[in-house]
């Protein structure tokens, strides 16, 4: 039979079962390949409309399959979530911690979990898992996880955050000088803007959290709060004392800032017995330009309130003050001062933190494991990281300590 339009031919086929569409299909493709004498503008006349009949199926498929069953309880509503976002579904966050207890999955869960373990599997070949059942832990946790990081407060909670592949290098913006006055019909010098460029190792993080088998009853909630709790503690708290004593990757570590600086005449100062006002203010003229306007201190608590809390300036001015009502600790010199317990005692930063970098390339890896400690009646959880620190400029930053 043969149809003028694609209309009419979708009217003879609509009422046609999805089977005898495709059979059809495959045989006009069938007569095109070995017919030489066949009709092909008929014949695609009739193929196109064959595809939209098998198109219309199944969009009445899927509307049916959205519907809400009143009966059984059930929504069939399509999965809210494309191969780009599905990690920061709800439907993969309650897979996550479902499959972690060893909870059955619903279907729309199981969907996002088979699609999201699809795409970590890239992930899963840069950590060393041990079984298929690693899973990356939810964007949403993720988020929750770092800002309880931030809210511990120290050079963390100021640092630039990356999460940028692993030995990739990350181009860096320095500050840049003036504009400069111009004179009509006269040319213009072009200020390159100055880059500075950072690597981020591939380190490994590593911590083993065990809990009691009852775990399994608990709920989603209360067992993310934990997990939240935990990660922040270990993970996120190596990555604070990296930023400040990290010794570098030749050691396994990431790059702190003590470390990672060149400390010279140029960018440090040193006293004696106790820091002085003029130290302060001496550390205030070595930070370079630029760097000034953001700049803040660092110090740990003991080096605050031991040694600097009573200091005043040639009028007899306390030179901190401190700021009760705002949720900073208070101001030396008009900058910001944050505390770092990872810093010594006596050890004194001043900079532009947002000069200091962390990367955590591909989230949180969590396994679970049921036999490890089977005679103990536990459940271990591991919780891989790729982390790593570096001071993205090193000027700017400058030092103060005793000269011991």
């Amino acid at each position: 039979m043969r149809f003028k339009t694609v209309q009419e031919a979708f009217n003879f086929y609509r009422h046609f079962s999805v089977e005898d569409i495709e059979k059809r299909a495959a045989a006009i493709i069938d007569e095109v390949n070995s017919n030489p004498e066949a009709n092909i503008e008929a014949l695609n006349i009739e193929l196109e409309a064959l595809e939209q009949v098998k198109q219309n199926w199944e969009d009445k498929t899927a509307e049916k399959r959205s519907q809400f069953n009143p009966i059984t309880g059930m929504n069939f509503d399509q999965p809210r979530f494309t191969n780009d976002n599905v990690f920061a579904s709800a439907e993969y966050r309650s897979a996550f911690f479902k499959t972690l207890l060893g909870q059955k999955l619903m279907d729309q869960e199981q969907l996002a979990w088979n699609r999201a373990m699809e795409m970590a599997e890239k992930r899963a070949n840069l950590f060393n898992v041990v079984s298929d059942s690693a899973a990356v832990i939810p964007t949403q946790t993720l988020n929750e996880i770092v800002s309880k990081a931030r809210d511990m407060g120290g050079i963390i909670a100021e640092a630039r955050q990356f999460n940028v592949p692993a030995s990739l290098k990350v181009p860096i913006a320095t500050p840049i000088g003036r504009a400069s006055r111009h004179q009509e019909g006269q040319p213009v010098e072009t200020q390159k803007v100055g880059l500075a460029s950072v690597t981020f190792a591939p380190l490994e993080l590593i911590k083993v959290i065990s809990m009691s088998a009852a775990v399994r009853h608990t709920a989603i909630d209360a067992f993310e709060k934990y997990l939240v709790e935990e990660l922040a503690t270990c993970v996120l708290e190596q990555i604070a004392y990296e930023l400040v004593n990290g010794q570098g990757s030749e050691e396994g570590e990431g790059l702190g800032v003590l470390a990672g600086v060149t400390w010279t005449t140029d960018n440090s100062v040193s006293y004696e017995d106790a820091p002085a006002y003029t130290d302060f203010a001496k550390m205030m003229g070595l930070l370079k330009r630029g760097y000034g306007r953001n700049a803040k201190w660092a110090m740990n608590t003991s080096t605050l309130y031991n040694q600097v809390y009573t200091l005043t300036d040639q009028n007899d001015r306390p030179i901190f003050v401190p700021d009760p009502r705002n949720d900073e600790v208070g101001r030396i010199l008009g900058r910001e001062v944050i505390i770092d317990d990872y810093l010594d005692d006596g050890v004194v930063l001043l900079g532009d933190w947002k000069y200091m970098g962390w990367n955590l390339a591909n989230g949180i890896m969590i396994e679970v494991s049921r036999e490890s400690s089977f005679k103990s009646g536990l459940i271990d959880f591991r919780a891989l990281a790729i982390a790593d620190t570096q001071p993205l400029v090193a000027e700017a930053f400058v030092k103060m300590d005793a000269a011991s």
